[in-house]
Parts: C-alpha cells; sequence; structure tokens
C-alpha cells in the first residue's frame, strides 16, 4: 500500500484539448491515475501544431508544447463522428470514473456524449464541461481561446503599461490558471461520490474560475469605486518596483520594495547615493509620485551588471529581487536543479526531452511525470484491448469502420 500514488485506480477520461481539460487531467495522471488521452487526426489537437519542435522540424508527434501537457496519458485516436468511434467513446464512459470535455456548449449532447446521455451510460460518473463562458446563458455560445477569456475578465485592462495599447499577461492567461480551480473541484466531486455514491456535472468556465485571480481590483471597485487600470510593472501601494536593464541583450533585474527596512537596504546596495537621500524619497507616498525620477537613477545603476550578480548582491542586502530568466535559464537554475524540478523522459518520437516537473515536495513522494506523453494513436490497441476489453474481431470490426484514425 505505500507504493500506491494517490490517485491510483481512478479512470479518467479525457475529451478535451489544448490546455484546460489536458492540463486539468495531466494532475490527475502524474499522480496515479489512469487517464485515456481521446483526439483525432482532423482536427489535430491545436498544441500539436505549435513549437518548440524537437530540433526545429516540425511535427505533430515532435511539439514539447502538447507533450509537456500531456504527460502520464494514455493516447487513442478516434473519429466521434463515425458510429463506430462513437460506439468506443461511449465504452469508455462507461469505463471511466471521470469524464472531461472542452467541447463548443451543445456539441458533446448533438454527439450523444453530453453529461444526460452519460449519466444514462454510467451513472455515477463525475463530468466536467469546460469552456470561455459556461454551459448556459446568452455568452455561452462565443467561443474561443484563453487570450479571449482573459480580456473579458479584464486581465487585459489591468497589464500593461498606461501610454500603450492593452498587453495581456503572456500566453492564453486563463488557460494556464484555471486547470488549478477545475482539478481541485472535481477532487470534491470525487469525494462526494466517496461518501453519497452520486455523480456531478461540473460547468467550469473559464471566465469564472479566473475572476478569483482579481479579487482585489474587483473588492476595490466594489467598495471605493476605483477603477485599476495599466500601471506596467509598478505598484498601486510600493515603490520603487520595476525590472531595470542589466549588461547584455535583453537582460533585467526585477526589484520590488515594500517597506522603510528594505527602501534603506536598496540605498545600502547601492552604496547609499547622494540621490536617494533626497527628503521626497523618503516616504512611500513620495516615492510613489517621483517613481519616474527612481526609476531613473536604479536603471543607471544596474545597466552595466551582470543579472545574477546583481540578483545575488541584492538578495545579500535583503532587497527582494529576481533576474528575469530565460528558458534556457530556467534549465539550468541550480534551485530548480536542488528540488528534482526537471525529469528527462524517453518520448517515442523525440527521444530523452526534459519535462518540466510539480511545483511542490512532499516527503516521502517523489512526485512527477510518470511517463511521457503520447504519439497521435500511440496507444489505439492497448487502450481497445486492455482498458476496454475488447475482442480482436470487435477491434478489427472498428479499424475496418474506420472509427479508429
Amino acid at each position: 500500500m505505500a507504493d500506491l500514488l494517490p490517485f491510483d485506480g481512478l479512470k479518467v477520461a479525457d475529451f478535451s484539448w489544448v490546455l484546460v481539460g489536458p492540463t486539468t487531467a495531466k494532475y490527475f495522471a502524474d499522480h496515479g491515475a489512469t487517464v485515456v488521452r481521446v483526439e483525432a487526426a482532423a482536427p489535430l489537437d491545436i498544441l500539436r501544431t505549435a513549437g518548440p519542435f524537437k530540433d526545429g522540424v516540425p511535427g505533430a508527434d515532435r511539439t514539447q508544447f502538447f507533450a509537456e501537457i500531456n504527460t502520464s496519458k494514455l493516447g487513442i485516436s478516434l473519429d466521434l463522428k463515425n458510429p463506430a468511434g462513437l460506439e468506443i467513446a461511449k465504452r469508455l464512459i462507461s469505463w471511466a470514473d471521470v469524464v472531461i470535455e472542452s467541447f463548443r456548449p451543445g456539441i458533446a449532447d448533438s454527439l450523444g456524449i453530453g453529461y444526460e446521455a452519460a449519466r444514462e451510460i454510467n451513472p455515477s460518473v463525475v463530468m466536467a464541461s469546460t469552456c470561455l463562458m459556461g454551459q448556459t446563458g446568452g455568452a455561452a455560445a462565443f467561443s474561443g481561446y484563453g487570450f479571449h477569456a482573459a480580456s473579458i475578465a479584464g486581465f487585459y485592462e489591468t497589464t500593461g503599461w498606461p501610454d500603450l495599447a492593452p498587453d495581456g499577461p503572456w500566453v492564453a492567461y486563463t488557460d494556464g490558471v484555471s486547470p488549478r480551480i477545475l482539478a481541485a473541484t472535481i477532487m470534491a466531486a470525487l469525494d462526494h461520490r466517496r461518501r453519497t455514491g452520486q455523480g456531478q456535472h461540473i460547468d467550469a468556465a473559464q471566465l469564472e474560475m479566473s475572476l478569483h485571480f482579481l479579487s482585489p481590483q474587483i473588492m476595490d471597485y466594489s467598495t471605493s469605486g476605483r477603477s485599476v487600470t495599466r500601471n506596467g510593472n509598478r505598484s498601486q501601494f510600493f515603490a520603487p518596483q520595476g525590472a531595470y536593464p542589466c549588461a547584455g541583450d535583453d537582460q533585467w533585474c526585477t526589484i520590488a520594495v515594500e517597506t522603510e527596512e528594505q527602501w534603506k537596504a536598496l540605498q545600502r546596495a547601492m552604496g547609499i547615493p547622494a540621490w536617494a537621500q533626497d527628503a521626497k524619497f523618503d516616504s512611500m507616498e513620495g516615492r510613489l509620485e517621483n517613481h519616474d525620477a527612481i526609476d531613473q537613477h536604479i536603471g543607471e545603476w544596474t545597466k552595466d551588471q551582470e543579472t545574477t550578480a546583481l540578483m545575488q548582491s541584492l538578495m545579500s542586502h535583503g532587497v527582494p529581487a529576481g533576474m528575469v530568466q530565460r528558458s534556457s535559464d530556467l534549465e539550468s537554475d541550480p534551485q530548480l536543479a536542488h528540488r528534482k524540478y526537471f525529469r528527462t523522459l524517453e518520448h517515442q518520437e523525440m527521444g530523452p526531452v526534459p519535462y518540466a516537473g510539480h511545483q511542490f515536495r512532499i516527503k516521502g513522494y517523489d512526485n512527477g511525470p510518470r511517463f511521457p506523453a503520447p504519439v497521435l494513436g500511440q496507444h489505439n490497441e492497448q487502450v481497445l484491448r486492455e482498458v476496454l476489453g475488447m475482442t480482436d474481431e470487435e477491434i478489427t470490426e472498428a479499424i475496418i469502420a474506420e472509427a479508429i484514425q
């Protein structure tokens, strides 16, 4: 029993694509669940068409973007518009404890694998349906990606510079934060099923899940009527804060001062320059009012310094600071290496590739991806035969019917 993983024995049918659903399913897969990722050859999951590609050579099975999000899963390629493929999908639903789908609202129902149909097949199933705006309401038909949900939620108005057009968080932000909420919700539904035997249908709108991360701004408007807008890297309440240029091409170090003690520590780190002794910088209010001038002085001091050395010097003085890292910096980061964050796995097409682990450590538990993401249809036979218990004759008929892509 000591060797069992947290979700050992849990069965998940992952009909989702791109980021939110697959990332949610990955959490369960990496921690022991048997997850079957259902894909199609046409259309391909968008992540299979996006880089970075191994050795710069494009290919549906050569992209680490897709591979990173789909570790520890079995992969099957089905044509859900084919009646024979749909029957296999229904067998997966019958097998699964959890079903995750991210079709546009109404599509799963039209295919015959929506929650009502799934509940007929598997009365205690937990189904999670995730889309931008939710399954119901006037905006339900609005489809798109996390860029759109982040914009509607308000992230683009709060992220960027006041003198430039809105510039939202990097990548499709709600795709990145929503899986954390959805995975926890599924766990709660599984606990409820364990206690009551009842299944659940989780209507997970990316817009609603992401609003949690705008709580301070929403509360500020509700209580004061103040609408927060773009302010670059600065804080409304503390100064100085920003990203400052360093020696080299596009090298930066961030500094975030929040207390008088940290401001004095920054002065000491800079050698107590004369400009910093100006009385107008003595209070937080004064520093906020004169942020432009402070930034110019700090930038002049940092511009010829190497980022790592600068960061370490600032931190040794008690100043919160961090170098702006590239992916290559992260792969060689000594702290991540110490915590065994990256795991090298042998992918069928790409060979040995480093995969990101999980951002926590549990004593006595070596968590992380268990095996690499599948190439398209890699586990077709294994899933049909071992997971679903299909006979040779049934598998042959499905192939002849072109249900397997």
